[in-house]
């Protein structure tokens, strides 16, 4: 009998045991459960910032790229940007740069009119699609964008009078300049240039077209017929010739005083004659006609040498830098 109450007991301390162990089985299961759960599911991220800062890493790059002269690795870096975020403005802004430094011109044109499509009014890109139709020498474009940027800011007039002598519209340059004396806001050199103009008796006959004389030299050629178009034949084939080029650009000077490309020629026969003083005038004087890049850059080259011989390397070296800096 007392053998079975102390079967019976120990069964019952099994049975208790059990339960516990069952029960103890039991929250430890669902408490592992639970922190498994809280690893293995993560927190949800914010997918919008995740994209966000991939763009910028991307687009950062794509800046610092530009900025050492690795246009293509540039481009790279923008089209990664443009996967993550499409239809970016500023996007489409760095393309068109980075094609207009890789003499894309198409291509940074389409990319800069996809961008004021969104920002029609936003000068900076503006002042962009000048620059590439001026690369383009497409005049007649430049001047309807500059224009506008004109009505924003008049200071962008002296720009469009550059444009408007380019694009042989001559009247409509000294009717703006005429403007701009009105309001005190025409600089020293082109109230020089709108003298020359009203002034002059010759007349200048468009670049393109064709001398009355076709046969003989060039310098016959012009002799007959004052074109600009001869004009810068002769110029470019002297540029060996110091008294050639001096005797031809002084002309030009006179004949067609808004042309960049007279002033340099000039200011070149100056420094081969070593005449550094009056070479840097000249030259002075013609950069402010300038519109394009190269030309500028070629100018601030012959500054270089005009300074040389003046003994002033500080400014030579100066000048270097800047033409280097266009180029590049």
């Amino acid at each position: 009998m007392i053998k079975r109450i102390k079967i019976k007991e120990l069964r019952e301390k099994r049975r208790i045991c059990l339960d516990k162990l069952f029960l103890f089985s039991f929250f430890f299961v669902l408490f592992s459960l639970n922190a498994f759960s809280q690893d293995s599911i993560p927190i949800a991220k914010d997918l919008t910032e995740e994209k966000e800062l991939n763009f910028q890493q991307f687009f950062f790059k794509a800046l610092s790229e530009k900025a050492i002269g690795n246009y293509q690795k540039a481009i790279e870096n923008l089209e990664s940007s443009n996967q993550i975020i499409t239809d970016n403005v500023a996007v489409y802004f760095e393309f068109s740069k980075n094609y207009y430094l890789l003499n894309k011109i198409l291509l940074a044109k389409e990319y800069i009119q996809r961008a004021l499509n969104k920002e029609p009014n936003n000068v900076w890109m503006l002042k962009h699609l000048v620059k590439i139709d001026i690369k383009d020498k497409n005049f007649s474009e430049a001047i309807i964008v500059q224009e506008k940027l004109v009505a924003f800011d008049l200071s962008e007039q002296e720009l469009l009078v550059k444009l408007y002598l380019n694009n042989k519209e001559e009247d409509k340059a000294v009717a703006l300049m005429n403007l701009m004396e009105q309001n005190n806001g025409l600089s020293a050199s082109f109230k020089r240039l709108k003298s020359n103009l009203e002034n002059k008796n010759e007349i200048i006959v468009a670049e393109e077209a064709i001398a009355t004389v076709e046969t003989g030299s060039l310098e016959e050629q012009f002799k007959a017929n004052k074109s600009y178009a001869v004009l810068e034949q002769i110029l470019k084939k002297s540029k060996q010739q110091p008294e050639v080029l001096l005797k031809y650009s002084e002309e030009g000077v006179l004949l067609f005083p808004a042309q960049p490309f007279v002033y340099l020629m000039k200011g070149k026969a100056l420094n081969y004659q070593k005449k550094y003083k009056n070479a840097l005038v000249s030259l002075q004087n013609g950069i402010d006609f300038v519109i394009e890049d190269e030309m500028e850059a070629d100018f601030y080259k012959e500054m270089a040498v005009s300074y040389n011989g003046l003994g002033n390397f500080k400014e030579e070296k100066n000048f270097i830098e800047k033409s280097k800096k266009i180029k590049n």
